[in-house]
């Protein structure tokens, strides 16, 4: 997992403003949405034991350990526009995503892309 400059600055920002007690930021997956699975984010103030450990522009990320296989690859990125601002992850393990953009489908690393069902015409 990596981070654009945006992502990393906003993450500092973020970290900075809330306290000392914050040593990392923990991301992972859940299932839910309508697609079936959604991004998390969470402040973390310790690491876990099976957490993975990314550093990278001054920033430490931890990853959940069953996240880690839908995670490999990914870029973070920070966007503002005038709608909104967010956290946007460009995963390329991501096969499919709901409209309103809140979950997504994901696939593990290395697994190939489902196959389209097949529709008799």
């Amino acid at each position: 997992m990596s981070l654009t400059e945006a992502a990393a600055e906003r993450l500092r920002k973020l970290g900075s403003a809330s306290g000392p007690e914050m040593e990392a930021v923990r991301i992972g997956v859940k299932n839910g949405g309508c697609a079936g699975m959604e991004y998390t984010m969470e402040y973390a103030a310790e690491r876990k034991p099976h957490d993975e450990v990314v550093e990278d522009k001054g920033v430490t990320i931890l990853i959940d350990p069953s996240a880690l296989m839908f995670l490999l690859g990914t870029e973070m990125d920070y966007q503002v526009s005038q709608m909104r601002s967010g956290f946007v992850f460009n995963n390329p393990n991501q096969t499919s995503a709901c409209g309103c953009g809140e979950s997504v489908m994901l696939k593990p690393a290395g697994q190939p892309d489902p196959e389209p069902a097949n529709i008799a015409e």
